[in-house]
């Protein structure tokens, strides 16, 4: 049975230290890399159907680029040929895609460095591609009809994927794209983030995003959104977090519940993350089951006020923090700009400009923070001492996701279609 609101404190104190930041884990994660293996970033161009593989640091340099449709052909022809599917494949490209088809939402790729795993929302699917041929090694069609954010357990063996219009969350075998389990949600299920020692799965809904009733009297229409955190083994839920009656608690009824992007303190003890028309993010304590601090940021004076302009209920998507645990990285998604928030203080760094952010994530020398522009085909670095911007480099049409992952050394792109 869940473990409900009066348990929480004493789950939490329990559960604490084995929580894990988004970014903590690389994005080929498990055991470390083999000499044989190059680090880099993925980055999914979500209207190209292309993932750029870039150096992990440095100059962040071009190294090869992937096709994550090569079966787009046979795809569409189901879906045309089955009138139900048509309908959500259109309602996607009309609402949460803005008018463009989603092929690449996620990405990690294997330990071993050969294979990268892709969800591709407007497919329905998750897939396996092989990096040195560019071809299927297999699907997973998941229940419903869009996949969304993806999460590798610390032993890079298992891939945790949101089906979003399902509320419902597969696990699957990284090398076979079998099930080994799934469990619910609430509604429209977004980040994922395994727990450091593989036991746990945090699940964070974000209710209905693509309707015009923004309003804030209207938030009640948005869903049942909720933190749900299953046992990796058995799949059964341990712990449902409502953020509704801790925001309440903590004096914030008029903000939004639905939490989107969210990173773990090293020490595992804060969550950080950023709810739906927000320009900022709350800090929660895991222990004491309590809202903490909230930090505002700026807006843009050029961003308009009518929340149902800011796409699919964003105001901020994407967060992110350096290994040592002393500054955050903020992508300010419709204020056009990036930031370095210290932790202890909660002062912000310099915005820097850039072009509707999507999502920011740490590069493989912790270093610098990097958040991909969705809105003008780069990823640029901010080093986050100085909170300044030290490069940008193009890739593909709208990247979203980065994640760290490797590829074999040597490797420079698929060898066949």
């Amino acid at each position: 049975m869940p473990i409900r609101s009066r348990h929480l404190c004493t789950l939490a104190a329990a559960v604490a230290l084995t929580l894990t930041a988004p970014g903590a884990v690389a994005g080929a994660a498990g055991q470390a890399p083999s000499a044989d293996l190059r680090e880099v970033l993925f980055v999914g161009n979500n209207w190209d159907g292309t993932a750029d593989v870039i150096e992990s640091g440095g100059d962040f340099g071009r190294i090869g680029r992937i096709d994550v449709i090569p079966d787009k052909d046979r795809r569409m022809a189901e879906i045309n040929a089955n009138p139900i599917r048509w309908i959500y494949f259109m309602a996607i490209r009309n609402t949460v895609g803005e008018g463009h088809d989603q092929f690449v939402d996620d990405m990690y790729s294997t330990p071993d460095g050969t294979s990268v795993v892709v969800s591709r929302p407007s497919f329905a699917d998750v897939v396996s591609l092989d990096l040195a041929t560019g071809r299927v090694n297999w699907r997973f069609p998941v229940s419903g009809y869009r996949s969304d954010h993806m999460a590798v357990s610390p032993d890079g063996t298992r891939v945790a994927v949101s089906a979003s219009t399902s509320n419902t969350v597969h696990v699957l075998d990284i090398e076979t794209g079998e099930e080994a389990g799934r469990f619910t949600t609430g509604d429209k299920p977004h980040e994922n983030v395994f727990s450091r020692d593989g036991r746990y799965i945090w699940n964070m809904s974000i209710g209905e995003v693509n309707t015009d009733l923004d309003a804030p009297w209207l938030d009640w229409t948005k869903g049942d959104r909720k933190i749900t955190v299953t046992d990796a083994r058995t799949f059964q839920q341990v712990k449902v977090i409502d953020m509704r009656e801790r925001l309440d608690a903590a004096g914030f009824a008029e903000y939004s519940d639905a939490v989107r992007p969210a990173a773990f303190s090293p020490d595992e003890s804060k969550l950080y993350f950023q709810v739906s028309f927000f320009n900022g993010f709350f800090e929660y304590d895991v222990a004491t089951d309590r809202i903490s601090r909230v930090k505002t940021l700026p807006k843009n004076p050029d961003t308009s006020e009518d929340r149902t302009t800011w796409v699919n209920d964003s105001r901020h998507h994407g967060i992110t923090m350096k290994p040592d645990g002393a500054k955050l990285c903020v992508a300010g998604t419709m204020d056009d700009y990036a930031t370095v928030v210290d932790r202890d203080t909660f002062e912000h760094g310099p915005l820097v400009p850039v072009s509707k952010p999507y999502w920011a994530t740490v590069s493989g020398d912790g270093e610098s923070c990097v958040v991909s522009e969705s809105g003008a085909d780069r990823v640029t670095a901010i080093d986050f001492t100085t909170g300044g911007k030290t490069v940008s480099v193009p890739v593909g049409d709208h990247p979203q996701r980065v994640r760290l992952g490797h590829v074999k050394e040597g490797w420079t792109g698929p060898s066949a279609g």
